[in-house]
């Protein structure tokens, strides 16, 4: 079960000026599943306007509501060894590798399906976790860095800027403030 004060923690570093992202990547998609062009920039490298929006995306993801849009499942899971090997590799990479980014939008376009051209937007981040004294309140010393992954896929509208994101997924969860390497948190939004 995913606690939402763990999300909300997260979503305070997801501003201009606490921005916990140090990285971007992604594709446009048509309709069909195939590649418009692709990004891959420092997320420092944005202007002020695409920081905020892309922000804006990312939050999306762990702000959804817990446990009925954001629901937590175990990974890796039966079917899903590559995959988790493959957002490994996204992680330590700090998704600065391009063909490992080529490979996961070919894998979320083999499955995501769409009548409308969409993006596939993959975020990495660091957070670095304070560690909270028994009443609660923050010691400024710090726990562990989580380090990880927030996906976006969502419709995209004429000048390829996502609309709001219709799929997605954090890894790896972020249980009881660490990092849960056996779990991913995965968001679809309620129509």
């Amino acid at each position: 079960m995913i606690i939402r004060e763990d999300m909300l923690e997260l979503t305070r570093r997801m501003t201009r000026s606490r921005n916990c992202f140090d990285r971007i990547a992604g594709s446009y998609m048509d309709r069909d599943g195939y590649s418009d062009g692709s990004f891959n920039i420092s997320f420092l490298k944005l202007s002020a306007a695409e920081a905020e929006e892309k922000l804006r995306i990312a939050k999306t993801i762990p702000f959804a509501k817990t446990n009925e849009e954001l629901k937590l499942h175990p990974f890796p899971g039966r079917d899903t060894k590559q995959i988790c090997q493959l957002l490994m590799g996204l992680r330590e990479c700090g998704l600065k590798n391009d063909a490992l980014m080529d490979t996961f939008c070919e894998w979320v376009a083999g499955r995501y399906r769409s009548e409308v051209d969409y993006g596939i937007f993959l975020y990495h981040g660091r957070y670095d976790v304070p560690v909270k004294a028994s009443d609660k309140e923050r010691l400024w010393e710090s726990e562990e860095v989580y380090d990880f992954l927030i996906c976006a896929v969502g419709p995209l509208t004429g000048d390829y800027e996502m609309t709001d994101p219709e799929w997605g997924f954090l890894f790896p969860a972020f249980t009881d403030r660490s990092t849960d390497l056996s779990h991913i948190a995965v968001y679809n939004r309620k129509k």
